[in-house]
């Protein structure tokens, strides 16, 4: 069967995942990033103390710490419960155990946790959803979106990813996303569509290999830029 959500959950990655699952290289972590959907990970927080210039934006940053703390907690049990069922369907090597990812994921969290008051007030954490961001044309040189587009396929229309990947692009000159896979494994159905697209309205389109595995055949990351 896979594993399935009946929605949209806030579960954070760690930094160093984001770097590897992004492919983001030295120079790229000195640009204008947005991280469209990022919800409690510790990309942000940690960026931020490297001296890096980040903007996150998600719906669950219009709750408080706390409220977001009780979201997490309740994800955390459904995320840990759907693993152990379908372990088979992971990589366990650079996390070695179901136990490892929930000490994993819950220290980038409460990264997050610590770092969001801050960050809000700093204007860092805005709350926000794909398809319509409050931001200026071209004001991000890279847009990420981490663990939405694509994987959330049989919650999200292929018209709303389309506008959304164009919402992305208005606002900087790069987008990439990541994972390419559904949430039970599957390739999403809507990759060829917007890939189609945006290559005949003359985007550059680019599927890269990343150098991060979890979820088994997630490698890969979508790269839209203009031509």
């Amino acid at each position: 069967m896979g594993f399935t959500l009946d929605k949209v959950v806030p579960w954070g990655r760690s930094y160093d995942e984001y770097v590897s699952m992004f492919g983001l290289s030295e120079d790229d972590l000195t640009l204008r990033i947005l991280g469209c959907g990022d919800g409690p990970a510790a990309f942000n927080s940690l960026l931020t103390k490297c001296g890096g210039s980040i903007v996150s934006v998600d719906p669950i940053y219009a709750f408080d710490a706390a409220q977001i703390r009780t979201r997490v907690a309740e994800a955390y049990d459904i995320v840990m419960t759907q693993t152990r069922k379908n372990q088979g369907d992971y990589v366990w090597e650079t996390i070695p155990s179901v136990e490892q990812l929930g000490s994993i994921r819950m220290s980038a969290m409460e990264n997050f946790l610590a770092d969001f008051d801050a960050g809000k007030q700093e204007g860092r954490y805005i709350a926000g959803e794909l398809p319509s961001l409050p931001f200026e044309n071209g004001q991000y040189d890279i847009a990420l979106s981490s663990h939405f587009l694509f994987l959330y396929s049989a919650h999200l229309s292929a018209e709303f990813h389309l506008h959304a990947l164009q919402e992305m692009l208005r606002v900087s000159r790069e987008v990439r996303v990541f994972p390419l896979l559904t949430l039970d494994g599957t390739p999403s159905p809507y990759l060829h569509f917007v890939s189609e697209h945006f290559e005949k309205n003359g985007f550059g389109v680019e599927i890269k290999r990343v150098p991060y595995e979890f979820q088994r055949g997630g490698n890969e990351i979508l790269v839209i830029k203009p031509a």
